[in-house]
């Protein structure tokens, strides 16, 4: 069976065709994503502004001619926190859907999460023991820890990238130190007061880490690593991502995108990626990430195949 899933995020518009069926290793034959960084177009109220919505309209159109392109015969759709939250969310939803051509399942956030681990855990298998997952979206930071393939706690914490820069990094190009220093002390405050009575629970044999700004990290500041000859993955180390987060907060968004992995549509909010990533390692005491490939698309998939 040919799937397709449009990932509706803060950052991009995701299309994803994968060749599935229950019980086998999807099997990608397209991707394309248009960048819409939706965080920009919040207006005061809450509400995402006209100019947002036309760029949403866009890109989801195109994802959805993408999948008929590709041959699909079933898409899922699904979005993630910036619709959720948006005040007038339920309108541009069900425009989208009328673009997407079938209804889009808005994630909560521990979804998210959820879904996320299910992805890791069927990457890694039962052999990777208790698994610790940490994601970075546009809009949130979802942790997961558990055995199983549902994970035994799931959080998901307003302290995505997108936001985060829109909120402490937005007003100078590069950020002050200042400013920096503020965006620090936010993340701290708000995973010492989340993970107070759960931080026992987010431990893991094997500790991985999804989402663009992850790889990114991983890739400026990672070690590679060959998985038994069939690629590389990455691993990074919380001393060494200490080590790059000043050099890019003194760097402006433009000269970030000649650093390995900082393309233009992360460059902007690489530095407030990076200050999550390092204050959730830190917190949960994790002193090196592995990168998972598959991340929440993959997850969709999986449970999808489930169902059927």
């Amino acid at each position: 069976m040919r799937l397709g899933v449009i990932d509706i995020g803060s950052n991009t518009v995701h299309v994803a065709v994968l060749d599935a069926a229950p019980g086998a290793r999807p099997v990608p034959a397209a991707s394309e994503s248009v960048e819409v960084r939706l965080m920009r177009f919040l207006e005061p109220d809450g509400s995402i502004s006209a100019e947002g919505v036309e760029a949403l309209d866009a890109a989801v159109t195109r994802a959805a001619a993408v999948g008929q392109a590709q041959g699909t015969e079933q898409t899922l759709a699904i979005a993630t926190s910036a619709l959720r939250e948006a005040t007038n969310g339920p309108e541009v939803l069900a425009m989208l859907a009328d673009r997407a051509g079938v209804p889009i399942e808005v994630l909560a956030g521990v979804d998210e999460a959820r879904l996320t681990f299910l992805a890791a855990r069927r990457w890694y298998g039962w052999g990777a023991g208790r698994l610790l997952l940490l994601d970075i979206g546009g809009g949130s930071l979802e942790l997961a820890a558990g055995n199983d393939e549902v994970p035994e706690l799931a959080l998901s914490l307003p302290l995505g990238a997108g936001r985060m820069t829109r909120e402490f990094l937005w007003e100078a190009d590069p950020p002050s130190s200042d400013d920096v220093a503020r965006l620090r002390e936010h993340v701290r405050h708000r995973l010492g007061g989340s993970l107070a009575a759960g931080a026992a629970e987010l431990v893991g044999d094997h500790v991985v880490a999804t989402s663009k700004t992850f790889r990114s990290l991983a890739r400026l500041a990672g070690m590679p690593r060959d998985v038994l000859g069939v690629g590389q993955r990455y691993r990074m180390r919380l001393a060494h991502l200490d080590d790059w987060t000043p050099r890019l907060a003194r760097l402006s968004s433009e000269d970030r995108t000649v650093l390995p992995g900082i393309g233009p549509r992360r460059s902007r909010q690489i530095v407030a990626g990076a200050v999550v990533a390092a204050e959730a390692m830190r917190a949960l005491r994790v002193d090196e990430v592995e990168i998972c490939p598959w991340a929440l698309r993959e997850g969709a998939i999986l449970r999808h195949l489930e169902r059927l």
